[in-house]
C-alpha cells in the first residue's frame, strides 16, 4: 500500500499515473487479464516501482479504489437537510455508473469476486463503506424527524443505490442523474 509519509511530487504524480492505469486496465481487460506489467506499460512506469509502493494487483486495486474513487462527505455542521445529503450521494453514485472508468470496473469486479476471497473482501468492503454514508444521512433524518420514523436506514440505502447500480449492471440504459429526485421521492415519499 501506498506510504503515508510526505513523497516527492513526482513520485506521488507517478503513483496517481500509476492508479489511473490500473483501474482502466480493470476496466478494459477484467481481473484475469489484469497484470502489474501492463500496468506499468500503461503507466509509464517501471514495474519495479510499481512492486516496491503495492504488493500486488489486489493491493493496487484496493488503493486506487480507496484514492481515486472520492464520495462527497458532508462538511461538520452543514445546514443542508438529510433528504438533500441522500440526493448528493446518489448523484455522486448515478454519475459514477454513467460513462466512467470506476463504471466499467464493477463488471469485473463483480465477476472477480464470485471466484477470489481477496476481491470478495476487496469489493464488499470499498461498498460497504459507501453505503454507509448514505445509511447514516438516511438515520440523521429519521433522528431530526425530517424523514418517516419507520424508514429502516440499511433497507432503505439498499433500495436507493441497487435502484443506481441495477441500471447500470442488468439494463442497457444507466441511471440518469436527474432521476434521483423521483427515486428518493418514489422510495421515501414527499418532503415533510
Amino acid at each position: 500500500m501506498a506510504e503515508l509519509q510526505q513523497r516527492d511530487p513526482r513520485i506521488e504524480r507517478s503513483m496517481v499515473r500509476v492508479r489511473r492505469a490500473a483501474l482502466e486496465e480493470l476496466a478494459e481487460r477484467g481481473w484475469g487479464g489484469f497484470g502489474i506489467e501492463s500496468v506499468a506499460r500503461r503507466s509509464g512506469v517501471a514495474k519495479s516501482t510499481i512492486y516496491r509502493h503495492w504488493t500486488g494487483k489486489l493491493a493496487l486495486v484496493a488503493d486506487a479504489l480507496e484514492t481515486l474513487v472520492v464520495q462527497p462527505v458532508a462538511e461538520p455542521g452543514a445546514s443542508a437537510d438529510s433528504r438533500s445529503r441522500v440526493e448528493e450521494l446518489l448523484r455522486h453514485l448515478a454519475g459514477g455508473m454513467r460513462d466512467s472508468t470506476l463504471s466499467r470496473c464493477l463488471p469485473a469486479l463483480i465477476e472477480a469476486a464470485e471466484h477470489d476471497a481477496g476481491v470478495r473482501t476487496l469489493h464488499h468492503g470499498f461498498n460497504d463503506r459507501r453505503r454507509q454514508a448514505l445509511v447514516d444521512a438516511l438515520a440523521d433524518g429519521v433522528a431530526a424527524g425530517e424523514l418517516p420514523a419507520d424508514v429502516d436506514p440499511e433497507v432503505t440505502a439498499l433500495a436507493l443505490a441497487g435502484a443506481v447500480i441495477y441500471r447500470r449492471v442488468m439494463t442497457s440504459r444507466p441511471f440518469d442523474v436527474e432521476e434521483v429526485p423521483t427515486l428518493v421521492a418514489s422510495v421515501l415519499g414527499g418532503r415533510r
